[in-house]
């Protein structure tokens, strides 16, 4: 392994290890000697990568947004089927809260109130809930009286909500949490001619692929 490949990999494992501080700890608490000590290097090591713990946080918080975005990529016009989307998505999304510490950590940092940081996950889900909404209410797959910003307020809450429990109680993160929320949303979101054809467990496709 070149010096370049083992410098690549501590950083990625400091990474990795302040994601499990802050996601345990928040932003404030955590020190950098933890962090070094649980990726088993030196405080001289994580220092010659990293300037400051903001400077870990804002890595952190880069990663987790790299995987937000391919998680809720931006929605091609057009595409159609955008309330199936949404609802795969937050599918999607709650699975890897639950398998993915660095995301779960970016998430909690969105929210930490010590940190002051450029990355906002959460504000990130919003803008995607209501561009998916928007899209929905292109192609007359809202019901009617349905407004784009009252529903985009609902999910939006709802599923950071599902993110905030599933720290402590990770069943939050499952499918059948996720399922029940929809199966009580769509037929309010829906127009009752497209209710018929929405999954809220999620796409056949996307079934197989996570677990309940």
């Amino acid at each position: 392994m070149s010096k370049q490949q083992r410098a690549e990999r501590t950083r990625q494992t400091l990474i990795l290890a302040a994601a499990e501080v802050f996601d345990a700890d928040g932003f404030a608490p955590s020190s950098l000697t933890t962090i070094s000590t649980r990726a088993g290097v030196s405080n001289g090591a994580l220092h010659f990568h990293f300037v400051s713990k903001n400077a870990l946080a804002e890595a952190v918080g880069d990663h987790a947004m790299a995987s937000l975005r391919q998680i809720a990529r931006p929605r091609e016009a057009g595409q159609g089927r955008s309330l199936q989307l949404l609802v795969d998505t937050t599918h999607a999304l709650a699975f890897r809260l639950g398998d993915d510490v660095i995301l779960r950590a970016g998430f909690g940092l969105s929210s930490d109130a010590t940190w002051k940081g450029a990355t906002d996950l959460r504000q990130y889900w919003v803008d995607w809930v209501g561009d998916v909404l928007t899209g929905a209410a292109a192609e007359g797959a809202l019901a009617e009286g349905v407004a784009v910003e009252d529903a985009k307020a609902v999910i939006a809450a709802t599923t950071v909500g599902f993110e905030a429990m599933g720290r402590s109680q990770p069943r939050w993160f499952s499918r059948q949490m996720f399922g029940k929320f929809w199966g009580l949303l769509l037929p309010r979101l829906a127009r009752a001619d497209a209710l018929g054809s929405l999954k809220p467990d999620g796409s056949p496709g996307l079934v197989a692929a996570l677990p309940l």
